[in-house]
């Protein structure tokens, strides 16, 4: 294990990181109504884990991968899953409690669907574990190359369960609807500045 290498992937994976999106702010949220934090943040922190190594492996081979038509079909798909999370995030608002924290386990698997669809529907996800993270390691050696993605992905671990149990110690704090009434406000706003950064960034990227 190269430790310098190590401590190089660690900083770099944890600039990127620290960016809040989507799927950030999804993993405060359901640390905040305390359902299913320990999942939810393992699947984040293995999914950067494999995506870092598949970037290391494939530019270990391959150079351009990452296509402008594989972005452009990414964002869209991302775009139709916030819209139809700003739209739930409504109906929660409508309704007479923003949401249940009795919420029984029958939700699991749809809480499951939406970690992996912000997860794997995120373009910028392949950009900065896949693309970037890949490409700097490109002419490290293998040993290098692993010391680097471990280093990497231990920023992903660290980040995510301390955002996540965070927001679960939090949450003892913050058990009134009208705190969650302003909190789904503020995602709401939050994800539709997402959506039109994603189709702001797509113009731009495809005039080029």
């Amino acid at each position: 294990m190269d430790y310098s290498f190590l401590l190089l992937g660690f900083l770099t994976g944890l600039s990127f990181i620290l960016a809040i999106g989507p799927q950030n702010l999804f993993v405060i949220e359901q640390g905040l109504k305390n359902q299913f934090v320990f999942i939810i943040c393992l699947i984040c922190s293995i999914s950067d884990l494999i995506l870092i190594f598949i970037g290391i492996l494939l530019f270990h081979y391959l150079d351009n991968f990452l296509t402008q038509t594989v972005e452009n079909i990414l964002s869209i798909l991302l775009i139709l899953f916030l819209v139809n999370f700003i739209k739930n995030k409504y109906k929660e608002n409508a309704s007479k409690k923003p949401f249940n924290f009795e919420e029984s386990s029958r939700s699991f698997k749809a809480i499951i669907l939406k970690v992996l669809g912000f997860t794997f529907l995120n373009p910028h996800v392949y950009s900065d574990t896949v693309f970037v993270l890949g490409n700097i390691s490109k002419n490290f050696l293998i040993s290098q190359k692993f010391s680097f993605g471990i280093g990497a992905s231990l920023s992903s671990f660290i980040f995510f369960f301390l955002i996540g149990y965070l927001s679960k110690y939090f949450s003892r704090f913050l058990n009134k609807t009208k705190i969650w009434r302003i909190l789904n406000l503020f995602i709401i706003i939050f994800m539709s500045f997402i959506i039109l950064f994603i189709v702001l960034d797509m113009i731009n990227s495809n005039l080029k």
